[in-house]
């Protein structure tokens, strides 16, 4: 019998967590560690790796296929590009002051798409080799420019078989035309709500009356076309959090109850302006705090109510192929299935490196839709794109649940090379998998109801937490 290699770690019930390449896993103590590490495992420990598939008899028997499929289907593989990003305007009319895509004035000049970038971007959208397409409008604010975005949206709705639209809109200042174009069914909003009403004003609308004209706004929105047309995510400051409990108040108040927590981005103008804000140490307390408190309050409430970001790390555990999130697969290829387009026609891998092009620390641009790809520069990129060979990785239980984000280590150490285990995107995902294996194992009724909520099972079977003595 063959054993696939196991990587393992310690978990705070004073065991540890077992896995495999392929995303098996299972949980067992020191003693068996010693077994397996010795080469001396018992009769129960070969049948129990063998049943769950950590090993094998002969290459061609069904236990190894079994587990080449499972490797495999970890695998995200390139796709024709179905998503694309586009920035037809970098003005804002708000000044956030953690601001990541260092926008410009509301009344600067030069900041938005011109004619010729227009005719551009629709037949770079005209000559993509796919029957679907997610358009996603940011900026600065997309809805100052509205008439730029009827005309993608006409133009592709007429080109796929299937179109869908984002518009990334602080929601501030809405008259009937952008009303209008929000309203169809084909076209979702996506805004920010800064925990509560004290902390949005402090970080974003600065007023009272503009922090009332945006709620007045949400509230509109979602009595127009409902909350499920409609994500809001938090920018949460280390230094000065909200209350976690205010952000849950507020974001089901308005019937929205998938939220997103997000730290203020070490991008852009938030780069200097909040520099201390770099302890992931700090943050992952307040994360976890905040798992913490939805599992109290699941265990009572009527309504549930999940962390975007930890419910997808949870479900990547417990199912192969959920690759459509970007910022969270393995490999990570840029370039390929998704697109940034900037207000000057530029080519950029994800919206991030567009953020570090603009404030001048390395330029990622990758092309322009006047000349086409840089594709020399992006199979450089793309060398760097997965964690399958990481020395640090290769170690690590999680890796086949994990990812890599080689724009976020270029932002913080200007390279690519660093130690993954120093790095502030492996320091945040550990916590998170080491709190998404605690609550599959974990035996209190609360933490067991909300695993069920979030996974969509009526109850967690336990063959799905296998423990080995």
């Amino acid at each position: 019998m063959t054993i696939w290699p196991l990587k393992f770690r310690p978990n705070k019930a004073g065991g540890l967590n077992f896995a495999d390449d392929a995303g098996g896993f299972f949980r067992s103590d020191d003693r068996f560690l010693e077994r397996y590490a010795g080469d001396n495992l018992s009769e129960a420990d070969s049948a129990f790796l063998h049943r769950h598939g950590h090993a094998f008899d002969e290459i061609d028997d069904l236990s190894y296929t079994g587990f080449a499929y499972r490797w495999a289907a970890r695998q995200s593989y390139p796709r024709p590009t179905s998503y694309v990003i586009l920035v037809p305007t970098l003005r804002c009319n708000l000044a956030c002051n953690y601001c990541q895509v260092s926008r410009a004035d509301e009344r600067a000049l030069g900041y938005d798409w011109t004619e010729e970038t227009v005719q551009a971007v629709l037949r770079f959208l005209g000559g993509l080799n796919c029957s679907d397409i997610k358009v996603e409008f940011q900026g600065g604010e997309p809805l100052l420019r509205v008439d730029l975005l009827e005309r993608v949206r006409s133009f592709a709705r007429e080109r796929f078989s299937k179109a869908e639209f984002v518009v990334c809109t602080n929601l501030q200042n809405l008259g009937p035309a952008e009303w209008a174009f929000l309203e169809a069914e084909d076209t979702f909003i996506s805004t920010s709500i800064d925990g509560d009403r004290v902390t949005h004003q402090r970080q974003r609308t600065k007023t009272t009356e503009k922090t009332e004209q945006f709620f007045g706004n949400l509230q509109a929105a979602v009595d127009r076309f409902g909350s499920h047309r409609i994500s809001a995510l938090p920018t949460i400051d280390p230094d000065r959090p909200p209350d976690l409990d205010a952000i849950v108040e507020t974001f089901t108040e308005y019937g929205i109850h998938s939220i997103y927590l997000r730290p203020v981005n070490h991008q852009g103008f938030a780069r200097k302006r909040f520099a201390s804000n770099s302890s992931t140490d700090r943050w992952n307390a307040i994360y976890g705090a905040f798992i913490d408190l939805l599992i109290e309050r699941n265990a009572t409430g009527n309504t549930p109510v999940e962390e975007y970001y930890f419910v997808h790390c949870l479900r990547r555990v417990l199912k192969a192929g959920l690759d459509k999130h970007v910022d969270l697969r393995n490999p990570n290829f840029l370039g390929r299935d998704y697109l940034v387009v900037d207000f000057d026609g530029r080519f950029y891998p994800t919206d991030e490196a567009r953020m570090l092009t603009r404030i001048g620390q390395i330029d990622l641009s990758i092309g322009n839709v006047f000349d086409g790809l840089e594709r020399d520069k992006l199979s450089l990129l793309n060398e760097n794109a997965t964690n399958a060979f990481d020395p640090d990785c290769i170690h690590c239980p999680y890796q086949a649940f994990c990812g890599v984000d080689l724009i976020d280590d270029i932002s913080r150490s200007a390279r690519v090379d660093r130690p993954k285990h120093e790095t502030d995107f492996c320091r945040r995902h550990m916590f998170i998998f080491d709190k998404v294996f605690d609550l599959i194992y974990s035996d209190e009724p609360k933490a067991r109801k909300s695993l069920a909520l979030w996974t969509g099972v009526s109850e967690f079977p336990s063959e799905l937490r296998p423990v080995h003595q």
